[in-house]
């Protein structure tokens, strides 16, 4: 996936890409090393900017596009996986800073000249915690005179305009400077990023007008405008890597056979796929957070920083490993890649500080990754918010059959919700509302505005019930749904078995047609919930003599009939959630074998599918709990461990904007993509990253299983949510292979 979501924003980072391979193809660019770090501009510039590429985001007032900056990011995303050289990433950015501007004085001069075509760069103001560089301005009786140089910033050698941030004292003077004029020198630099110039600008006696001071440009707000945009031409570099790492593996041989059917490989590019799209999700939110209020702009832009600019130099590494020794090489256009990577890394600054700071604020405020909705559907908000109301004022007063869970008990409450269709809404009637991607999430607005109602769930039979719903009669439907919305049934999954775990067509379990039905013999394991449930759904050899995937049956088992004997499972936490099935001789009457005799497979898959959908959503559960509740307390390690915290909170908020713009997709009525298969692997690597960071700095705390804050026992829990709906090796296979087309064999 890249940045952009909707048609214009795909036709706008096509149109990018036509123009690169039209006037920039990389043997040019390589031939214009020279030329770029002298600070030339590019001899296709001026049809560039008549292109409008460089100004989408600039006011039409002052002659720009007018386009949202997320319009922009999908131009700088483009820009990066063509290797399009010169000043854009410089020139964009100093047009949006310029932007927070109040409009008067250098403001508007400078974004026209923007729109123009001026080349410009952005000098930030330097940290003296971690650089005795930077501006220094002395308040003047006209304006400010400044002094000092400043650290190494690329663009200023072709830069026309520079907008740079001065200290005086603890105030930030924002302003702009002529680098023509004799006060300013610019030293070109060797830079890493061959593709555009670096330099230091020095600035002695530099006097600054009031008419060149700009002024409402809030530090924090230039910071994250600049991670922002960075963190897409970071996410365009990363997207070139899938891009090429998967044609190469697809076709490079070794030892008689391409090198994309070793299954390290396989897994070493899916994991590069997880990564870039978590890079894409990151950049995205922290560009669309601009226009919101300063927390949280703050966090997606910090968060953007550690998932997308950081993480970038050694996902680039990664990608050479795969390529192996011809990726090292000159001629190769990868560390062209790698430079650029580690270069925007750079300029963007000490990721351990955005960690740091992220999770000084996050341990009070959450990023708020929802979709706007406005008054859209209001009818439809209206009639829910209705029966909520109406569910405000009931109870339910009887356990779940599954637990004692205050999702799953019983009673008047649910009755009305499950009648009322709002328990799986999305489900056709009678047993949802057949709600719309919108309608969807407007029923989570409503739940959400009152969070004293308990949100009820359909535990396990949420993913077996739409198997019901598309492929049993109307009488066996009428007879477990509404009673498993109610909360009255409970169900398993009759799936894996000893030898044949995560690969279901290995499967041993025997069903034989008799009279009325079928016999069905064999063992089950790994089964969720079976001591509790009513009922549960089987997955069982009917043709011994067909193809493996082709020969299975799916049917529904009465957990009470003759012959099922159960042998609980205890798990490393002392507790038997998991069961062992013996099934001898238990009959199943024909009525309750869903589809034909050999369809199982097909309706396993789609079962699977909705457990691996379910099981992503366990993100938006607060795993950092324990992280956020020590960061409140003064501890020699603090800094450190608010850094854990922000690492943890960033990568959680990129799990969750990735399915924000998956629904967004289907709201624009695109097709379903590959969200929840890298969601499931994306969760799989923050839990584990979580969960290690808590016992690090809860320690000595595990020591007792009784510890306050508990802490081993979700620690042990953790097992069922990295294996359940598949192990994260599992999706990575199906990522590789069905996602990237890597071959099997």
């Amino acid at each position: 996936m890249t940045i952009g979501l909707t048609p214009e924003q795909h036709q706008l980072s096509d149109a990018v890409a036509q123009f690169a391979a039209r006037h920039a193809p990389i043997d040019k660019t390589r031939a214009s090393f020279e030329a770029l770090a002298a600070g030339e501009l590019p001899n296709w510039w001026d049809e560039f900017v008549a292109n409008g590429f460089h100004a989408v985001h600039l006011p039409e007032e002052f002659g720009g596009q007018g386009g949202a900056l997320t319009d922009t990011a999908c131009v700088l995303e483009a820009a990066a996986l063509a290797l399009l050289p010169g000043p854009v990433l410089q020139t964009v950015t100093a047009g949006a800073v310029a932007g927070l501007a109040q409009p008067h004085g250098p403001a508007p001069e400078v974004l026209r000249r923007l729109a123009t075509g001026s080349p410009a760069a952005v000098i930030p103001p330097v940290d003296p915690a971690w650089s005795a560089d930077g501006f220094r301005a002395t308040p003047t009786a006209d304006g400010w005179t400044v002094e000092g140089s400043a650290p190494a910033t690329p663009g200023v050698c072709a830069a026309q305009i520079i907008v740079a941030a001065a200290r005086s004292g603890e105030r930030t003077v924002w302003f702009v400077i002529d680098p023509t004029r004799p006060q300013c020198s610019v030293d070109a630099r060797t830079g890493t990023d061959r593709t555009v110039d670096v330099g230091v600008v020095r600035l002695d006696g530099y006097l600054c007008t009031r008419d060149s001071v700009f002024d409402g440009i809030d530090d924090q707000h230039a910071q994250s405008v600049a991670l922002a945009l960075a963190a897409c031409t970071a996410a365009g570099t990363i997207g070139w890597c899938v891009r090429a790492v998967t044609a190469h593996l697809r076709t490079r041989e070794q030892f008689g056979k391409p090198i994309g059917t070793f299954q390290a490989l396989q897994h070493q590019a899916a994991m590069l796929l997880v990564n870039s799209e978590l890079a894409v999700s990151a950049a995205w939110d922290a560009v669309r957070a601009l226009g919101e209020d300063p927390a949280q702009y703050r966090i997606a832009g910090w968060g953007a920083a550690l998932m997308a600019i950081a993480p970038a130099p050694d996902l680039v590494l990664d990608t050479l490993t795969m390529f192996g020794a011809i990726g090292y090489t000159w001629e190769h256009d990868l560390h062209l890649y790698w430079r650029k990577a580690t270069s925007v890394a750079a300029s963007a600054g000490p990721a351990g500080q955005f960690a740091e700071s992220m999770g000084a604020l996050t341990r009070t405020a959450t990023r708020d990754v929802s979709v706007k909705l406005g008054d859209l559907d209001a009818d439809f908000r209206r009639t829910v918010a209705g029966v909520l109301d109406e569910a405000l004022g009931l109870r339910n007063d009887t356990p779940g059959r599954q637990g004692d869970y205050p999702n799953l008990a019983t009673g008047p409450q649910r009755t009305l919700l499950a009648d009322a269709g709002l328990i799986a809404p999305h489900w056709p009637r009678p047993w949802g509302v057949e709600a719309t991607q919108l309608q969807l999430l407007i029923i989570d607005e409503e739940f959400a505005k009152r969070p004293e109602l308990v949100r009820p769930s359909l535990g396990i039979s949420e993913w077996i019930l739409p198997t019901l719903i598309s492929s049993a009669p109307r009488e066996i439907q009428q007879r477990f749904i509404p009673a498993t919305q109610r909360g009255e049934l409970g169900w398993c999954q009759l799936f894996s078995e000893p030898g044949a775990g995560s690969d279901l067509a290995a499967l041993t379990t025997r069903a034989t047609r008799v009279e009325g039905g079928w016999r069905i013999n064999g063992h089950k394991i790994w089964t969720s919930s079976a001591h509790t449930a009513d009922f549960g759904a089987l997955l069982a050899r009917t043709d011994p003599d067909a193809a493996k995937h082709r020969g299975i049956g799916y049917f529904i088992v009465d957990m009470r009939s003759e012959g099922i004997e159960l042998q609980p499972i205890r798990q490393a936490t002392g507790e038997a959630h998991f069961n062992e099935v013996f099934l001898s001789d238990v009959f199943v009457p024909d009525e309750l074998l869903l589809g034909g005799p050999t369809d199982g497979w097909n309706l396993a898959i789609a079962t699977m599918a909705q457990e691996r959908v379910a099981i992503s959503g366990y993100v938006n559960f607060d795993r950092a709990g324990i992280l956020r509740r020590l960061a409140g307390e003064q501890r020699p390690d603090h800094s450190r461990l608010l850094a854990a915290l922000g690492e943890a909170d960033a990568y959680a908020n990129a799990i969750k904007v990735l399915a924000v713009r998956e629904v967004m997709r289907l709201l624009d009525g695109q097709a379903a993509g590959p969200a929840s298969s890298i969601a499931k692997v994306a969760m799989n690597v923050m839990l584990r990253r979580t969960f290690k960071a808590t016992l690090d700095f809860t320690a000595p705390a595990a020591l007792v299983e009784d510890s306050d804050p508990a802490v081993v026992e979700p620690y042990f829990h953790l097992p069922a949510e990295l294996i359940g709906g598949g192990t994260k090796e599992i999706q990575l296979n199906i990522i590789a292979q069905m996602i990237l087309g890597l071959p099997r064999k």
